[in-house]
């Protein structure tokens, strides 16, 4: 089973994010923001007990160091469930063979922008599944779409744009009607709240001494691109992903953009006061009130709709049925009013849970 080596500023976020306390990403061997010093140390802590992991399928490479990888959780087995309602496991379909707990391991790749909410819903959901473990991989939603494209075992991605579900959909790799919509976000633009920027918004972001910006690969990268071309600084009539990081730093009056990988680097980035100004997402910014000062809301009209759709993988490396019925478990959990209950807690706003 493929397991990742997980970097330590994403671990360190996604720890601190377990149960909804404040959260510090810290980037290894940078001296942290003012104020933060006891947060980090409890965050170290707190990483302390993730597990990361790292070992590619044969004839793959291994994907640490390539993507976020995420902490191993232990989730749930659902061994008393996984029969269904006629009590079969398996194929064995005996009283005895639904009796018997089989341990499941879920491979579940993740926007980096769930990785705070999706920790503190696994923990609620081993509660009554004890016997599943779920392993998370974290990063951009284009890099979990192209480590499935590969071969990477995943039963479950969770993406934070449509253009990647669409394209493992198009491809054959998603299992027929499991696509739904759960989450819809909002993007934003952020500086600290002691930076001084003149900056308010999109419309001025030439104002900025630096920007932390998405590459076009990253749903939020191609928001912020596509909202550009609203705007009528970018020219209209392109793949707005297509708008390389210089293109649009010239379309700015010459500003200089930090690229990033993924929206957490980006809050790092704008966070440890490495860049003035950045965009990302309304609830990467849950725990960070009183350091982030949201420029602002960027209007979905400019954005389109920020929809994160889910869907079950198909051809994974394990296809027994007790697998298959936890994925397609916790799948129907993040759709629950419970799941809700913490995503909302973090900023996201529930979709109508519509298939696509």
């Amino acid at each position: 089973m493929r397991r990742r080596g997980f970097s330590s500023r994403l671990r360190e976020r996604s720890a601190r994010g377990i149960g909804g306390r404040t959260r510090k990403p810290q980037d290894e061997g940078t001296p942290a923001p003012r104020g933060s010093l006891l947060r980090l140390t409890a965050i170290a802590a707190a990483a302390a007990v993730l597990t990361a992991c790292g070992q590619p399928t044969a004839g793959k490479p291994n994907a640490a160091g390539t993507a976020g990888s995420a902490p191993q959780m232990r989730s749930a087995n659902v061994a008393d469930d996984a029969a269904g309602s006629d009590g079969a496991v398996g194929s064995a379909g005996t009283d005895a063979a639904a009796s018997k707990k089989q341990p499941v391991e879920l491979q579940v790749f993740i926007a980096a922008s769930l990785s705070p909410a999706m920790l503190e819903i696994s923990q609620r959901y081993i509660e009554s599944h004890p016997d599943v473990k779920i392993t998370f991989n974290a990063d951009s939603s284009g890099k979990l779409q192209t480590q499935i494209e590969e071969g990477y075992d995943c039963d479950l991605f969770f993406s934070a744009g449509q253009k990647q579900m669409d394209a493992l959909e198009q491809e054959g790799l998603l299992e027929d009607e499991t696509r739904v919509n759960v989450l819809r976000n909002h993007l934003v633009v952020i500086a600290r709240r002691d930076s001084g920027t003149k900056v308010r918004g999109l419309r001025t972001l030439s104002k900025a001494g630096s920007i932390a910006m998405a590459d076009g690969s990253v749903p939020a990268g191609r928001y912020t691109r596509a909202a550009l071309q609203n705007l009528g600084i970018l020219e209209s009539g392109r793949d707005p992903g297509s708008f390389t990081t210089r293109e649009v730093s010239e379309a700015l009056g010459g500003v200089t953009i930090s690229e990033q990988s993924n929206v957490s680097k980006v809050l790092i980035a704008v966070l440890e006061g490495s860049c003035e100004t950045g965009t990302t997402y309304l609830s990467d910014t849950h725990g960070y009130e009183d350091e982030l000062q949201i420029l602002e809301q960027v209007p979905d009209s400019l954005t389109g709709d920020i929809v994160y759709p889910a869907a079950l993988v198909s051809g994974s490396a394990d296809s027994a049925q007790a697998k298959q019925f936890a994925a397609k478990d916790f799948l129907q959990y993040l759709c629950s009013d419970e799941a809700g209950d913490v995503f909302t807690e973090y900023g996201f706003d529930m979709d109508n849970h519509s298939g696509t």
